[in-house]
């Protein structure tokens, strides 16, 4: 009897999980923007994994929680004399990222666990899912890591582990969006070598803006220097000015101006190679990937055009949570493109046979 192979049920349902985790990944990266930019990341000084699911439900257990944090520099430093109400916005902020992050950590192990009881994925499938959820494991102790850089002689967290926090976060997120892509059966595309390693060499200079938009946060760089497209006076800065720290490689992280000026000059490379990458896609007739390529030089260029407009006016909440937004459909787009141009596997949700000619 012949048969053939059709996606099973399981196949479909796999997929809309994991788009649904990558969707709350997302936005735990904007809440987390969110606290980055509201300077509430430090008012909960404490990292209880299952009880501090739990908030303040009583007027004593909110005044707890307030002078603990009038305990850590940042109060002392920068918020002497807050008031009660004002601890509590900046605690919700703490808070509803926190929480989120347990919610993600639950909508991705349960569903898994019940895949896996059910049966129905492929090996390589149930490893990549394994290390998947491992990442995430890390990822809240690495967010811990994070926030206890600001409790005891800083007055903010460390620029360097903020970086790590949203790239790993970011990872996770494009490995799900990785998998999603496989697990759907797509004809190969005839493209020249050389499209696929830019659309490899632009995802790679994503990941390295993003961590440099990461430092520019973290020291609060957007604010410092506010002039486009010369930046402390010209257009490219005085080598003293940008190479005073030692040893010099500390100036890449830790100087406001040269920070500033690798994340510029990072946009425009990105911007360059997205463009020639969408012209080489397109005059080599490449199908979905010219149209995704298109789609990626487009994003990329509303996500410079928000960055000018975001440094321009000194870095309201609105507009820099619209950069952090762009910047994740920049990612996802990147991403995708390099899967389309990749070779092509078969799904890694086993399929069921199906008789020909018989319903199934």
């Amino acid at each position: 009897m012949t048969t053939i192979s059709t996606p099973s049920e399981p196949h479909r349902a796999v997929r809309w999980w994991l788009i649904s985790v990558a969707a709350l990944i997302a936005l735990m990266v904007l809440v987390g923007g969110a606290t980055r930019l509201t300077e509430s990341g430090l008012s909960i000084v404490e990292w209880k994994p299952v009880t501090g699911s739990v908030p303040p439900l009583s007027e004593a257990q909110w005044t707890e929680a307030f002078e603990a944090y009038k305990k850590i520099p940042q109060y002392r430093e920068l918020n002497a004399g807050m008031s009660l109400s004002e601890f509590k916005e900046i605690f919700w902020w703490e808070w509803s990222h926190r929480l989120l992050g347990r919610f993600i950590g639950v909508a991705y192990l349960l569903p898994f666990l019940v895949f896996l009881w059910r049966g129905g994925l492929s090996g390589e499938l149930k490893r990549r899912l394994w290390l998947l959820f491992a990442l995430g494991g890390l990822q809240g102790a690495v967010g811990w890591w994070m926030v206890a850089s600001g409790l005891t002689e800083r007055v903010e967290v460390s620029q360097y582990r903020l970086a790590t926090h949203l790239v790993l976060a970011l990872l996770i997120f494009a490995g799900i969006v990785w998998t999603v892509r496989r697990l759907k059966v797509r004809p190969q595309i005839a493209a020249p070598a050389r499209l696929r390693f830019t659309s490899a060499l632009l995802l790679v200079v994503t990941f390295v803006q993003i961590y440099f938009g990461a430092l520019v946060a973290g020291l609060r760089a957007g604010r410092a220097y506010n002039t486009w497209p010369q930046i402390d006076g010209a257009f490219i800065p005085s080598s003293e000015r940008l190479w005073f720290e030692t040893p010099w490689w500390r100036n890449m992280f830790d100087n406001v101006l040269t920070v500033q000026f690798e994340h510029r000059m990072t946009a425009y490379a990105l911007f360059v190679l997205a463009l020639l990458h969408a012209i080489d896609a397109v005059r080599s007739r490449a199908g979905l990937a010219a149209s995704g390529a298109l789609w990626l030089f487009a994003a990329v260029s509303l996500q410079v055009v928000l960055g000018i407009l975001t440094l321009l006016n000194q870095v309201p909440i609105d507009l820099a949570l619209s950069h952090q937004a762009v910047a994740i459909a920049v990612l996802t787009l990147a991403v995708m493109q390099v899967e389309r141009l990749s070779s092509r596997h078969s799904a890694q949700v086993q399929p069921r046979a199906v008789p020909v000619g018989q319903p199934g």
